[in-house]
């Protein structure tokens, strides 16, 4: 056997090869060379793992036990560095390692994973898998060093290896100089890092900073020494500076020896049990919090350190996250290095408190919450209903598409954009309004909705109710119903529309009549619940809570059928003239300054008369009820029946200011408790009926509190949910109850919860009706480009969406723009190139073409499709940098080559002289192209112009040129030798240009 065929040594018994020794020295011997080039080696150690190498490998001569040595959960190829041979050679090339681990002495599954995935990548490996059952760890590496649980096994991880354990008393011991540091109880010992090293960083990075953070020769921090340190005599002030200098930060250490020595190398981590401030070993100059070292004198083990973490009761709304709950440096995390961040979909990442509990999180405390958009198409088992999505957004949407809308064309560079304003008139608001409210109740007949959702549902429909009430107008010749006997002295009811022309004097009274028939609506259920709860013997109650919902029918008739005449009489003329309010105000007057004794009248009774009287404050002294209830006894009861409903909000409102009037709260907590809990105090939200009666109230003034009135939660929960409150604003503001440019945060807010589901055409619809703003006058343009770039997978995928985008006059070049984004990202270059060529990017086009469509297509003798390529981008040669040197080369070369051939029969001498000349042109060309585009042009490219070379070479070379001078010849060879071609070419063209100079010598010697 030759020496080059000595295969390889394998000396350990544990350690082993495929194919096995035995089998390569067979393979040898039938195939000479067979060890030169092993297909798929494996070389391995049981229980520890294996490497398995791709392609075939050359293991002739090797000492495997000397190259491979596989340590607990590492392998290391090639220790000595000198003689590791080049990447790609011998053992140092691509391979697969697989290592067992011991998972006994590992994090849990869940953590582990995360750990090798960043152990990996820190070592420049790609993981591949782990197994849970088997602890089989793969990953794949380029080349060799040392691969593995390196940090781990050095600092953390127990190894089978006998170690020295000292008891700590016996590590304390001071060294000699009483230079050494005690940092075994410090933070980097704690988390689990190695102090020493911490340390020794510290000294070199921060070296400038030791005056600083020294004093008398030890940190200025006393924190970090143990008690026997401080009996320690102190370094003289004056050297210092010097002495520092001097000292590595370990100098004198007896402890710092090798770990593999087997004697301990570092002090192990104590855990942190307890602080200690009044700790009777400290001396009087101590300010630090010292531990009181419980574990002192007891031998510790080095064990496997898993990390700070909260307590599993305080997770987050994600489970079973790794980073979820980690506590990090507070510092770090909120200061500059850190960014709180909005991932996909709704992911947010950031510290502190959780979103919408406020005070429940510690600053340094990372969470990674699901902030969704969608609850509101969800139903009460917290499932997406396809359904919801409809009804919730696209059919509100559709219905505010039907509406009439004025255009404001903008200007961007070469591009024009239409914003759109729906404008409506007062008279048809009441249809606007009902349509809305269809659409709502369709939502309530859907099944499986959980309660707090129908609350809501409901009042959306008494919201729609309200605006019609307080900002519609009514067309002449609208009827209302007769006023009843007109003999009866200010005898005026609140009734609905009827059968008599309406005189416009009386229009403020119809909207009165109107508005108190909503709250009667609004608040009967509450009225019927309470009073269900009643027996029959409290009729009296019974009849104050009639009263509460103007149910004086029902009143009437209850005290009636008890007997109680005199009181079913006085119930039958509430809602009358002011004289019977005024006669019992006087009469309950007479009643107190006489003397009567109201022990002998019903507690419920003399609070009927006062509320009748108009005194509501007294008759619900020790009552409570709602905000709507109570505005409706002031307005019945208390207010004349001629009062204007502006002055009926005004009163209430400075009521409230006062404190004598329930605060109105939104319907979510005035309907609780709903299934959410909710942290709120008074002041804090308003509901949005009270916001639109402030509105109406303020019609004449500048209402201050449109940002506060159309927030998600003035009408829900949900602090993300804009979408019935956007198409609120958006008709009040058609109709001219108000005029803002300063409520974007809806807007967005909106488009960001279309965007979570999906809805990009609705999204870029609701900002092409955002206000123009003169001093940001390109918003609408950014946001726009921005959807379609972001969202480019959902809307591209949806022929609807692309419509109707392209509907809305978006400009083709924005999604042309969008789609060639999406398409280079995925690798999908033809149509990226496609779509940069519809938009105009005739740079960025130019550059895939040459980078990766171009030498796909020429070696695929694809000239057609190189040809209309080229010269759709021709026209534009003047915006493309490098033209002449990238694209134009393929059009030259078209033109070039077919020119040669049609010139290849003349002839006359002057071709070969052109064709010469323009080959050497071309061929210079080409150089200097592969010079500019340098390492982004990939191997085929420059196979490409290779081949247009050998091509362009050999029609030169076929050009007839007998008699021609001498030099011409040679001249054509020159110019072959400088094109870029491969070396075995080159030397072709060197050998005919021998044989032609030697032919030409010897005729001239002839």
């Amino acid at each position: 056997m030759a020496a080059d065929a000595v295969p390889p040594v394998l000396r350990h018994p544990d350690y082993f090869t495929r194919p096995s020794i035995d089998e390569l020295v067979e393979r040898e011997a039938a195939d000479p060379g067979f060890c030169s080039r092993v297909p798929n080696f494996v070389v391995g150690r049981v229980g520890y793992g294996q490497l398995s190498f791709h392609g075939n490998t050359d293991v002739r001569g090797m000492d495997l036990n000397e190259i491979v040595k596989f340590g607990r959960h590492c392998v290391e190829v090639y220790k000595d560095e000198p003689g590791k041979p080049p990447v790609g050679q011998g053992l140092n090339k691509a391979a697969e390692v697989t290592l067992m681990l011991n998972l006994g002495i590992l994090p849990e599954p869940g953590t582990l994973v995360e750990v090798l995935r960043c152990q990996t990548r820190k070592q420049g490996a790609r993981f591949v898998s782990f197994n849970h059952s088997s602890g089989r760890w793969r990953f794949e590496v380029d080349h060799f060093s040392r691969f593995g649980l390196v940090d781990e096994e050095e600092e953390d991880v127990v190894m089978d290896e006998v170690v020295v354990r000292q008891p700590i008393a016996e590590v304390r011991d001071p060294p000699a100089n009483g230079h050494e540091l005690e940092l075994s109880r410090s933070l980097p010992a704690h988390l689990g890092l190695d102090p020493a090293k911490m340390q020794e960083m510290r000294m070199v990075m921060f070296s400038n900073e030791e005056d600083e953070y020294m004093e008398d020769g030890f940190p200025s921090d006393q924190r970090y020494f143990s008690s026997e340190r401080m009996n320690v005599d102190s370094p003289n002030s004056s050297a210092k500076g010097s002495r520092l200098r001097s000292l590595s930060p370990l100098h004198g250490s007896s402890q710092k020896v090798s770990r593999r020595s087997g004697i301990l190398a570092r002090k192990e981590p104590q855990a942190l049990l307890e602080y200690s401030v009044n700790s009777s070993e400290l001396g009087p100059s101590s300010r630090g919090i010292l531990m009181s070292g419980q574990n002192k004198g007891f031998p510790v083990r080095m064990t496997k350190v898993d990390g700070f973490k909260l307590p599993a009761d305080q997770t987050t709304p994600v489970t079973g996250k790794v980073y979820t709950n980690c506590v990090v440096d507070a510092a770090l995390f909120m200061g500059r290095s850190f960014r709180v961040g909005w991932g996909p979909n709704g992911i947010l990442v950031h510290s502190g408190s959780l979103v919408n509990r406020p005070g429940t999180g510690l600053s340094s405390v990372i969470h990674i919450e699901k902030v969704g958009g969608d609850k509101v198409v969800r139903d009460e088992k917290n499932k997406v209903k396809e359904e919801l999505i409809d009804l919730c957004f696209s059919d509100p949407m559709d219905l505010h598409r039907r509406l009439d809308r004025e255009y404001l064309e903008t200007e961007s560079d070469l591009f024009k954009l239409k914003l759109q304003k729906v404008v409506a008139s007062r008279f048809v608001l009441p249809d606007i309004c009902r349509s809305y409210i269809d659409i709502i109740e369709r939502q309530l007949e859907v099944s499986d909705l959980s309660m707090s959702s129908r609350v809501l549902l409901m009042h959306q429909v008494t919201v729609w109710e309200l605006i019609r009430v307080l900002f519609s107008e009514r067309a002449a010749g609208n009827q209302l119903e007769p006023t009843g006997d007109e003999d009866q002295e200010e005898m005026i009811l609140d009734k609905k529309e009827g059968s008599v022309a309406i005189d416009l004097e009386a229009l403020p009274l119809v909207r009165r009549a109107d508005f108190s028939n909503w709250l009667q609506d609004s608040v009967c259920h509450r009225v019927q619940g309470e009073a269900g709860s009643l027996n029959d013997a409290r009729y009296l109650e019974h009849i104050i809570l009639l009263l509460t919902g103007r149910h004086l029918d029902t009143a009437t008739e209850v005290a009636a059928s008890r007997g109680d005449v005199r009181l079913a009489i006085l119930l039958s003329q509430v809602g009358g003239s002011m004289l019977n309010r005024s006669d019992l105000a006087h009469q309950l007057d007479l009643w107190k300054t006489n003397g009567l004794d109201f022990d002998y009248i019903e507690e419920d009774r003399v609070k009927i008369y006062e509320l009748l009287s108009g005194n509501v404050q007294g008759a619900l002294v020790d009552s409570s009820i709602d905000w709507k209830r109570y505005l409706g006894l002031i307005m019945w009861y208390q207010l004349s029946p001629d009062t204007s409903l502006d002055i009926i909000i005004r009163s209430y409102h400075q009521l409230l200011g006062e404190g004598k009037v329930p605060y109105p709260v939104p319907v979510y907590i005035d309907e609780g408790p709903l299934d959410e809990s909710l942290q709120w105090s008074p002041g804090d939200r308003l509901d949005m009926s009270f916001y639109l009666m402030l509105l109406h109230a303020n019609q004449d003034e500048k209402f201050g509190l449109l940002k506060t009135m159309f927030s998600a939660f003035s009408s829900s929960y949900d602090p993300l949910d804009y979408h019935m409150i956007w198409h609120q604003r958006s008709i009040l503001e058609a109709i001219g109850a108000f005029s803002s440019n300063d409520l974007h945060l809806l807007d967005l807010s909106f488009v960001y919860q279309l965007l979570c589901l999906g809805k990009c055409h609705w999204a870029i619809y609701v900002i092409l009706h955002m206000p123009h703003l003169d001093d940001a006058p390109y918003i609408h343009e950014k946001l726009v480009r921005e959807i379609l770039s972001q969202y480019c997978e959902s809307w591209s995928k949806d022929e609807t969406q692309r419509v109707y985008i392209a509907e809305l006059g978006i400009p083709a070049e924005w999604m042309h723009e969008a789609l060639a984004l999406y398409h280079e990202y995925y690798g999908d270059w033809q149509s990226a190139l496609e779509n940069y060529i519809q938009c105009g990017n005739w740079k960025k086009a130019h550059s895939i073409f040459m980078t990766s469509i171009a030498h796909s297509l020429f070696l695929s003798s694809n000239h057609q499709e190189i040809w209309d390529i080229t010269s759709a981008l021709e026209n534009h040669k003047s915006e493309i940098a490098d033209w002449e040197l990238g694209a134009g080369i393929y059009i030259d070369y078209f033109i070039l080559r077919n020119s040669m051939q049609e010139e290849s029969d003349m002839d006359d001498p002057d071709p070969l002289e052109k064709k010469n000349e323009s080959c050497r042109n071309f061929f210079g060309r080409l150089n200097d192209s592969l010079l500019i585009w340098g390492s982004k042009l990939p191997v085929e490219a420059r196979a490409c112009f290779s081949k247009m070379s050998e091509e362009l070479s050999e029609l030169l070379m076929n050009s007839p040129g007998e008699g021609l001078a001498p030099d011409l010849y040679m001249g054509c060879f020159q110019t072959m030798l400088n094109a870029p071609v491969p070396d075995d070419h080159r030397t072709s063209y060197l050998q005919e240009a021998v044989s032609v100079f030697t032919d030409i010598l010897c005729r001239t010697d002839a």
